[in-house]
């Protein structure tokens, strides 16, 4: 037996026993404590994009709730709604997609938690704001070791071996499209890489902020089209979709087991809800009250899974190629486009994914620098890391196999997805104070609600950004 096999071995049996009950069984939860905030609060999220950033430093360099919103939404919208999508389906089945939509419905709930907890504790930094899982579990619950092991979990996670999975798919991409060597490509993208994320958060932001709108539109608005010209199959793609599901058609090695299994694991690496990414950037944003990044953070959910990932699904299965066992990941994707827009299918994809996984380079970069701060502020540590985040590991994705990558990554969020649950859990009653507060404040008439560190007395003295 190789280390692939192995891996894929525990991968299967943690997803299996362990997180997705724990995922689903969370979500659940915090949508009920919550009042179901994802649903009934939708019109605020989408009004609180517009905000503008809020001086509540100052001499810090701010971000707005917007920029903070489109880094965390590269990190998601990236290779998982493309190649995971696929995958999913192709090992899964088509019934994957619901259990991706599922993890999404109920995950915006946990979203919503772990985000307004980094910015319930998010603490002042040199040139901004700082915070995440990490920082929560220290000063919410006061253990080191589990927040030292979550910054090391999610290093490891985002910093690293994510981003061995977006240049995998670059290079796939760009080798099925115009036959470039993974090489070449690779030590490309390790170049423009390092020569972003040595800017800092500030121009992580600013390119995120460019380029996600682009690279997201754009993909819908193909997927539209796709899905307009061919909408008499629609209705047949959703009772595929419905009844593999749950197990009454066996398609594509599915099963139920398998088609839950894999839903839950693409969705959760693509939504990124209840795994502690999300919340490292969601700190950084300048805000009137913790609430409202947790709110802009439940709607990235929503874009992530319910639109772009779903606009995946429907090209894969109307064009039918998910039946051939040869296609999978960024290949069937690239293959389903192509029977519904020609060759310029394959072109179109590979430079969408390179928009896509590239914004998620840069912005999983973040997430390790957030959590390497976190443990120590030695700048050779940190130049280091940033060595192999943009460099050592894009170089890597670009030379290893589909299935190594993809294996490895799994066993880390496993992991890393049960330790901020665990943390989350604990917390989520300082969350659930903050929405009362924050809809009491809606409810006077109050426009722009603000919270203040006095509303929370115990945890008075571990608040130093809410004076």
């Amino acid at each position: 037996m190789d280390i692939n096999q192995l891996i894929t071995q525990v991968n299967d049996a943690l997803w299996s026993y362990v997180l997705i009950g724990a995922l689903v069984g969370c979500g659940l939860w915090f949508t009920w404590r919550t009042r179901f905030v994802q649903f009934r609060m939708l019109g605020e999220m989408i009004r609180l994009l517009t905000e503008s950033a809020v001086d509540t430093t100052r001499g810090v360099k701010h971000i707005s709730s917007f920029q903070a919103f489109a880094v965390s939404v590269a990190t998601r919208v990236g290779t998982g709604n493309l190649a995971g999508v696929a995958s999913a389906i192709a090992i899964g089945g088509p019934g994957a997609v619901f259990w991706m939509w599922v993890i999404a419905l109920v995950g915006s709930a946990t979203a919503f938690v772990e985000s307004t907890l980094a910015q319930l504790f998010k603490q002042k930094h040199k040139d901004s704001f700082i915070g995440g899982p990490a920082y929560y579990i220290q000063r919410g619950l006061h253990q080191r070791w589990m927040a030292v092991t979550f910054a090391v979990l999610i290093t490891c996670q985002f910093g690293l071996s994510n981003n061995s999975i977006q240049s995998n798919t670059i290079c796939g991409a760009m080798q099925e499209a115009f036959g470039w060597s993974p090489v070449w490509v690779g030590l490309a993208l390790s170049l423009m890489a390092l020569l972003i994320v040595f800017g800092g958060i500030q121009r992580i932001a600013k390119v995120s902020s460019v380029l996600v709108p682009v690279m997201a539109i754009g993909y819908v608005a193909l997927a539209v089209f796709i899905i307009l010209a061919n909408i008499e199959k629609i209705p047949v793609v959703m009772k595929v979709i419905l009844s593999d599901a749950f197990g009454i058609h066996q398609v594509a090695g599915g099963g139920i087991g398998a088609t839950i299994m894999y839903g839950v694991k693409r969705g959760l690496f693509s939504n990124e809800a209840g795994e502690g990414s999300a919340p490292n950037v969601a700190a950084t944003a300048a805000t009137s009250h913790p609430v409202k990044q947790g709110l802009i953070q439940a709607l990235g959910v929503f874009t992530d899974t319910l639109l772009v990932c779903s606009c995946t699904a429907f090209i894969i299965l109307i064009s039918g190629l998910y039946r051939d066992p040869e296609l999978n990941g960024i290949a069937l994707t690239q293959s389903a486009l192509q029977s519904e827009v020609g060759s310029v299918g394959p072109v179109f994809v590979a430079v969408a994914i390179f928009l896509f996984a590239f914004s998620s380079i840069i912005g999983n970069y973040y997430y390790g620098e957030a959590n390497i701060r976190f443990i120590t502020n030695d700048t050779k540590v940190m130049a280091l890391y940033r060595i192999f985040s943009g460099g050592v590991m894009v170089i890597f994705g670009a030379l290893a196999s589909f299935e190594l990558v993809w294996n490895i990554v799994d066993f880390f969020m496993a992991f890393l997805t049960f330790c901020n649950l665990v943390a989350i859990v604990l917390l989520g009653r300082y969350v659930f104070r903050l929405l009362d507060d924050y809809r009491s404040q809606k409810r006077r008439g109050v426009k722009e609600p603000v919270f203040h560190r006095s509303q929370i007395p115990e945890l008075e003295h571990e608040l130093e950004c809410w004076e």
